[in-house]
């Protein structure tokens, strides 16, 4: 017997998304396993998926660090959670949760547990701060914002409680485990959020784009090189007519190189010194794009995709101006992103250090992989 049971709900459906908001991966991970994850390491010491036709073969290839199984889900999520009630022999605690609240955190599950083992039943909820008015035909009804919440999961119970709230409960006339456990003369114990925000559940696009920019992971790159002639000067993949280029072991792409790192920094892959090392005969005059593009590869290879890239450029001379477009278009083919989410700037350093002087130019970047 497990004394803490997480119920993990992956029977939903996706009609109001488009597409299986469940199944498709926010950075890098899937609703279903960031609520998995959060269960765990909130305190559940065992794992009850319920699954849909949709969801079964993905949540059987999952690499689960506890005890699990999975059940069918019904045509409701009451039925879905009365059927993973069906399947646990014992338990102290159940701890019932929405996959699609991927962003819930562990410290709330943890305390959601802690309150069901204390008194009964842990509700999360978040407290609500807009104004809300009831309309009734034409008449319009403040309601006192002090007296409403919005109910949450997980919704963690003791289990002898909630399994009797179901076993003799009206399901059809519910629509989450609270309301079944009131209407069986049970009093619930709530856990508020601080934020509503942070466990909102997936079910609008706007949902979706606030889990994606939860998620977002930022790197930092910077490079420089020394300008001398009788080199080809290549800035973000564009040629630019200059009585000087930039030495390196590839094409010295300065811009194309901050921007490398900062995206390998985001995704966690290590620097380009790493993957493009200057010793390797290979990469000798290497298209600083080309690189651009295989790490790119590597990102989305790892379910993550850019986002936005900001950069500058470092130099007393050339203009950059009059070539920003062109470096903006060429990123941002190689990047695939759209124009606008790759920002270029230029600026000088008025005649001091070495980009001052003309000896060298520099560039730092900062991206954004979600």
């Amino acid at each position: 017997m497990s004394a803490v049971v997480g119920i993990l709900l992956c029977a939903g459906g996706s009609t109001r998304m488009g597409f299986d908001k469940l199944l498709t991966p926010i950075a890098g991970k899937t609703a279903i396993e960031r609520s998995l994850a959060a269960l765990i390491a909130g305190g559940a010491e065992e794992i009850v998926f319920t699954v849909s036709p949709a969801t079964r073969e993905f949540v059987e290839s999952l690499t689960c660090p506890v005890p699990n199984r999975i059940v069918d889900g019904g045509q409701t999520r009451a039925e879905s959670v009365k059927r993973a009630l069906d399947s646990i022999d014992r338990a102290d605690i159940v701890a019932i949760h929405d996959a699609a609240r991927c962003m819930v955190s562990p410290e709330t599950v943890r305390e959601s547990i802690l309150s069901a083992k204390e008194f009964g039943s842990g509700v999360v909820a978040g407290k609500v701060t807009d104004t809300i008015v009831q309309l009734n035909g034409n008449s319009v009804t403040p309601l006192d914002r002090s007296q409403l919440i919005r109910m949450q999961t997980p919704q963690t119970f003791r289990f002898d409680q909630i399994r009797h709230a179901y076993d003799t409960g009206d399901l059809s006339v519910v629509t989450d485990d609270c309301a079944l456990y009131i209407a069986e003369g049970y009093e619930p114990r709530f856990v508020f959020t601080e934020g509503e925000a942070a466990n909102q559940k997936l079910t609008t696009g706007a949902d979706w784009q606030l889990a994606l920019a939860s998620y977002a992971r930022f790197g930092t790159g910077y490079d420089t090189h020394r300008l001398v002639e009788g080199r080809k000067l290549i800035l973000g993949g564009v040629e630019i007519p200059f009585e000087k280029g930039l030495l390196g072991h590839s094409d010295a792409d300065v811009l194309t190189h901050a921007i490398i790192d900062a995206l390998l920094g985001a995704a966690g892959l290590g620097d380009i010194g790493r993957l493009f090392p200057d010793a390797d005969a290979a990469y000798k005059n290497a298209d600083s794009i080309a690189l651009l593009q295989e790490v790119v590869r590597r990102i989305e290879e790892n379910r993550l995709h850019v986002s936005h890239v900001d950069a500058t450029i470092i130099c007393e001379l050339p203009k950059i101006k009059p070539h920003a477009a062109a470096m903006q278009a060429r990123l941002a083919q190689a990047l695939h992103v759209l124009p606008e989410d790759v920002s270029i700037k230029a600026t000088t350093t008025e005649g001091m250090n070495d980009e001052g002087r003309g000896l060298c130019i520099s560039a730092s970047a900062i991206a954004s992989v979600v």
